[in-house]
């Protein structure tokens, strides 16, 4: 791939802003390692389809993984001002979770540029070769969080995501980038996104939010099935807040617990009880609802029930509650 030019402006451009493969001539050679990461969303059962090899196109991960690794090698084919790399190595590998998979790619050279490019096309090749052979079964899967980890050698030694490195920056990457004062609503209704029901609850939900200073980006109504897609991409768009309803149930189409869990890193497993505590005090079918709640790369997201009274009783557990939380994972408090 290109160097990191030393000067502040971007190492593409030449004096008249005009694209440019940089000169790397000068450089020395040194041995230089890059890992990218990936994670690909799908439903619970493509999972359980993928790790039995029992669809249609069998041999999934094989097949992703030798695309990732061809990918990786045609990297300066595809990126136009890359350098063409002599690999020493790469590898992709997959880690199968409840409702995604989890791709990671290692590239190693030993020569006078990175091998970032190669890792990062590595995974987007491998995840988009997942998604070809469970289209069949999924095609609402989603391939998101591609993203540089770590590299090592050159100029500037080793970078990691985490901090640790010269070159990483100094704010906690889980909340940079979050949009201050924005939220977003999700509903999870087949018969609503189907045209057999109005949908009342989120319209609520996006009130409640409005009236207390955020600034609603959109109510989204979706079909069950689709939940994982919507909420991943709502979580992209950094809102501060997500507050979904619906598809919280035990019924076999209730699939917003899973979608959730697949994109937060950080649990409150403790505003979720207390939701369903406030719930059962008033329907003791309440204590059926697997709402959870947590934070997904510094957005705050909470599921409640599909029913007016659920959501109801969510609102009255956030209220006061949700701004605590916000500034808190903002870095503006302190409290336990």
């Amino acid at each position: 791939m290109g160097a990191v030019n030393d000067s502040p402006g971007l190492s593409h451009l030449d004096a008249d802003g005009r694209a440019r493969m940089v000169d790397i001539g000068g450089k020395p050679v040194t041995v230089r390692v890059a890992t990218a990461t990936g994670r690909y969303l799908t439903r619970p059962d493509v999972i359980a389809l993928v790790r039995a090899d029992d669809l249609p196109k069998a041999d999934v991960l094989t097949t992703a993984r030798l695309a990732g690794i061809g990918g990786a090698k045609r990297t300066s084919e595809l990126v136009p001002l890359c350098h063409p790399l002599p690999l020493d190595s790469i590898s992709v590998d997959f880690a199968l979770e409840h409702s995604s998979i989890v791709i990671t790619a290692t590239a190693r050279t030993t020569g006078r540029t990175g091998v970032e490019m190669e890792a990062l096309t590595a995974v987007a090749v491998a995840g988009l070769t997942l998604h070809d052979m469970v289209k069949a079964a999924d095609p609402s899967g989603v391939l998101t969080e591609v993203m540089l980890v770590e590299k090592t050698g050159g100029k500037h030694g080793t970078w990691t995501r985490d901090g640790a490195g010269a070159e990483a920056p100094a704010p906690a990457p889980a909340v940079v980038g979050v949009r201050p004062r924005t939220a977003a609503v999700l509903v999870a209704s087949t018969s609503g996104a189907a045209g057999a029901r109005a949908d009342t609850t989120g319209p609520a939900i996006a009130d409640w939010l409005a009236a207390r200073g955020f600034a609603v980006d959109e109510v989204r109504l979706v079909d069950d099935a689709h939940v994982g897609p919507a909420l991943a991409s709502l979580v992209a768009a950094r809102p501060a807040v997500i507050i979904s309803t619906g598809g919280t149930g035990v019924s076999p189409t209730d699939r917003t617990p899973e979608a959730a869990l697949a994109v937060i890193d950080r649990e409150l497993p403790g505003i979720a009880e207390a939701i369903r505590s406030r719930g059962v005090a008033a329907t003791p079918t309440a204590a059926l609802s697997r709402g959870v709640a947590g934070v997904a790369n510094g957005t705050v997201v909470v599921t409640l029930p599909g029913s007016t009274g659920g959501v109801r009783d969510g609102l009255a557990v956030l209220d006061g509650l949700l701004e605590h939380v916000v500034a808190q994972v903002a870095g503006g408090g302190t409290h336990d």
